[in-house]
């Protein structure tokens, strides 16, 4: 069984019935300049945040079942709830400003398949790259704004994910723990790779606002990886404590 499911129980429940919110502020207004700027990339990042969640849910549940991890499938409801309301929060300010939603974009497109792949690790993997990377983003994107809504929707989203990263890392790292080395190492190995191609794609699609931002290719990744590593790669000190608490 996986360990502190209770405690992530208890934060998701909180913030269901207390959610973060971003409401419209004096300095509402975007420049037609700032608008064209973020369109195309915030539409995308709304896309993106825009799921009904169910292919995790299910892998949620095969997992619990054969785990006994009862608690899972309500987490990853909640977990989803929040997601959705990211995508509302993001859809509400695109409608106030006269921003196009997307139906669909290479990116999202990739991610979603690659979740469909596997079970539940492979979500989590694939989700926690995600949201690491737009960890960077969002702080990119309210960099480049005058818009006071905006700034605060950003900071709203990046408290909410900052909390989904402590949860889908702490998780990897549990189920990691429990692999032999040689198998741990290329997870490990496979996954940076992953990631690695991943905030390039990011970098291509989003390129526009991140140089806005000071961010160059290669400090845009050199940025991300410094976020993967210090949610993934935990000195291996850290990670020996845990493992032996596990154990007891």
């Amino acid at each position: 069984m996986l360990t502190n499911l209770r405690v992530w129980l208890n934060h998701f429940e909180y913030h269901a019935q207390q959610p973060r919110g971003a409401a419209a502020a004096a300095t509402d207004g975007i420049t037609a300049a700032e608008r064209r700027l973020i369109a195309r990339s915030i539409a995308t990042f709304q896309l993106g945040e825009q799921s009904d969640g169910a292919g995790l849910l299910r892998a949620a549940r095969r997992f619990a079942a054969r785990h006994g991890d009862e608690l899972l499938p309500r987490i990853t409801e909640l977990f989803i709830g929040e997601e959705q309301r990211h995508a509302r929060l993001l859809r509400e300010f695109m409608d106030a400003h006269g921003i196009r939603a997307k139906a669909l974009h290479w990116s999202d497109s990739l991610f979603r398949r690659l979740r469909r792949l596997a079970g539940f690790e492979l979500y989590l993997h694939v989700l926690i790259a995600a949201e690491l990377i737009g960890n960077v983003y969002y702080r990119a994107l309210e960099a480049v704004t005058g818009c006071a809504r905006l700034k605060v929707l950003c900071r709203t989203l990046l408290a909410d994910e900052l909390a989904h990263i402590g949860y889908e890392s702490e998780l990897i790292l549990e189920l990691r723990a429990r692999k032999p080395l040689a198998v741990r190492t290329l997870i490990r190995l496979l996954h940076r790779a992953f990631f690695c191609a991943a905030a390039l794609a990011v970098w291509v699609s989003h390129r526009a606002v991140l140089r806005r931002a000071g961010h160059t290719a290669h400090g845009f990744l050199w940025r991300c990886l410094q976020e993967y590593a210090f949610h993934l790669e935990p000195p291996a000190a850290w990670a020996g404590a845990a493992s032996t608490s596990r154990r007891r």
